[in-house]
């Protein structure tokens, strides 16, 4: 009986150790395991690239909320940037389109109408994406 309690215990305790990111050391005890390296490793520009994501999708929203027409081309940017900068890094693509969904939503949630304001928020995020597009490509363009 108590050799069953044993295996029944050792079997906890790698359960736990897996999901806990943990291992099992010979005497039983709980070591800590660090995380498998991130394969993906980060631009210098990343944090840039993440701001003009969200203005991108902030100046998407706006400009389609603004103009009878709407301005499809906005996504579809993002799209071209994020083919070219994130082919192989699904994390990396994940942060950068989580970065647009919250310029994006982030206007979506306070105008449901194109006001003054409106306006003038999308000519100073425009301004502003310019403004990282051109530091980005002068900085670290080939």
């Amino acid at each position: 009986m108590s050799r069953s309690i044993t295996v029944i215990r050792a079997c906890l305790l790698v359960l736990f150790a897996a999901f806990a990111g943990s291992a099992v050391a010979q005497d039983g005890t709980v070591v800590a395991v660090p995380p498998p390296a991130d394969t993906e490793k980060p631009t210098p520009y990343d944090d840039r690239l993440a701001r003009l994501s969200e203005i991108i999708g902030a100046v998407h929203y706006l400009r389609n909320l603004c103009q009878a027409d709407g301005e499809p081309e906005w996504r579809q940017s993002l799209q071209d940037l994020l083919d070219a900068e994130t082919r192989t890094e699904p994390k990396r693509r994940a942060r950068l389109t989580a970065a647009y969904n919250r310029g994006y939503r982030s206007f979506a949630s306070v105008y449901t109408s194109c006001t003054p304001a409106a306006v003038r928020a999308e000519q100073n995020y425009r301004n502003e994406g310019a403004t990282l597009a051109t530091e980005i490509t002068a900085r670290f363009g080939n």
